[in-house]
């Protein structure tokens, strides 16, 4: 695997900085699997061994946590969500100096939108996934469907684009045997993203960190949101049961034409499901402001408590311009748009397109990076969020009294 671009950071750290023998990478299985031939090679060119402490997803959290409350120095690195830059940003390093015009050039912008804490660039993507369009090949290019298709709704069956596109076609393939496609009710992230394909300029706040929850693009989100489940009937009823989890299995099973579903399970697909070999993709549907998705990246950040800084920080440049060699591990994603493009062409990777489409969208951005992010989710978004999806209430008054008790968390 070659290297992507010779970032100008990696060589002023290799030349300026006195090394540490080793460092201690603290990551989940994912950031392992990703990284671990990348560490392999940034050793043999620098002489730095990288440990990797391996944890639970809740541990990275948790043991950066309390490190930071104890003032140790058991890490150089840590790989994290992006949910959790808000709660460390004022605990770990600022590596601006290493978003280079070369870095930034090849980043999506949402990404580096998402590593800006408060002026400090807290994080560097190690990698990123989105929500992507799944569909069933066989269903969609099946000559009786087209014909029957294009009669019954006067357009071309093929992935769907759009909103609309979305509800017809969920509606055409919902049969006694099958539903169009499922509702997610446990996980709003979906929601979310057509939030912003709705046009608005951020999901929950805006960028001053005002509450937007109950503005016309939410709300036009949920209603959409909810239609196959409460309008449609092309959607099982029960959706509060349904997370990510259940939406996957659904559609193995091949009980659901269509779902909206993170990249990366593309070449999951078990080989032994009802759908093995029959698995298209697509970017996100658009609404009025265009594709748009909710990312899903990870950051690798150092430490304030870290006593190797600079190789901390060498490690942190060299991951990124060598960022394409973890996408044959099993979780096969990356950060960089070169990363993404060198695979573009070859076979088992043709979710990359789709996904880098929606990564790079105008509309695309991150949740808010707010430490109170998780309290406005459990207390205000999710009660809304699943209020709406029992079908009975008024989305409109369901946003309202979620964006109150929003403004009262956050005395606005």
């Amino acid at each position: 695997m070659k290297t992507f671009y010779t970032s100008a950071a990696v060589v002023a750290l290799a030349a300026g900085a006195a090394q540490a023998q080793e460092i201690t990478v603290l990551v989940e299985g994912g950031g392992l699997m990703l990284q671990q031939e990348m560490a392999e090679q940034f050793t043999e060119e620098t002489g730095i061994e990288v440990n990797f402490v391996e944890v639970p997803y809740q541990g990275v959290f948790d043991r950066l946590s309390a490190e930071i409350a104890s003032g140790t120095s058991n890490f150089d690195v840590a790989t994290i969500d992006v949910v959790w830059n808000a709660a460390f940003a004022d605990h770990v390093e600022d590596l601006s100096d290493l978003f280079t015009e070369e870095v930034r050039s090849d980043l999506p912008q949402a990404l580096i939108d998402d590593a800006n804490v408060d002026g400090r660039m807290i994080g560097m993507p190690a990698w990123a996934n989105a929500e992507v369009v799944f569909y069933r090949k066989d269903l969609f290019e099946s000559a009786e469907n087209q014909e029957a298709f294009a009669e019954e709704y006067g357009y071309d069956l093929a992935p769907p684009q759009t909103w609309q596109q979305w509800r017809d076609m969920a509606e055409f393939f919902t049969t006694e045997d099958m539903m169009g496609t499922s509702v997610n009710g446990l996980n709003p992230e979906e929601w979310m993203a057509h939030v912003l394909q709705a046009g608005s300029p951020g999901v929950v706040l805006d960028e001053d960190g005002t509450v937007i929850l109950d503005n016309e693009a939410h709300r036009a989100a949920l209603e959409f949101y909810r239609a196959p489940l409460c309008e449609d009937g092309s959607a099982p009823e029960n959706a509060l049961e349904i997370g990510w989890g259940e939406e996957q299995n659904l559609f193995y099973q091949g009980q659901t034409a269509m779902m909206k579903f993170w990249a990366h399970a593309y070449r999951l697909t078990p080989e032994d499901s009802q759908v093995s070999g029959r698995v298209g993709v697509a970017p996100m549907i658009a609404g009025e402001a265009g594709i748009a998705g909710i990312p899903g990246p990870w950051y690798n950040v150092v430490p304030s408590t870290s006593e190797n800084k600079e190789a901390a920080k060498q490690f942190v440049a060299y991951a990124i311009a060598n960022n394409g060699l973890g996408i044959e591990a099993p979780l096969g994603l990356a950060a960089a748009n070169s990363a993404y493009e060198s695979y573009m062409d070859t076979e088992g990777y043709e979710h990359f397109e789709p996904l880098l489409t929606t990564l790079s969208a105008p509309a695309t951005q991150g949740r808010p990076i707010h430490p109170d992010y998780q309290e406005l989710l459990d207390q205000a978004v999710i009660p809304a969020f699943q209020g709406a999806l029992e079908c009975d209430d008024n989305v409109g008054e369901l946003l309202e009294e979620a964006a109150e008790i929003a403004r009262d968390i956050l005395d606005q």
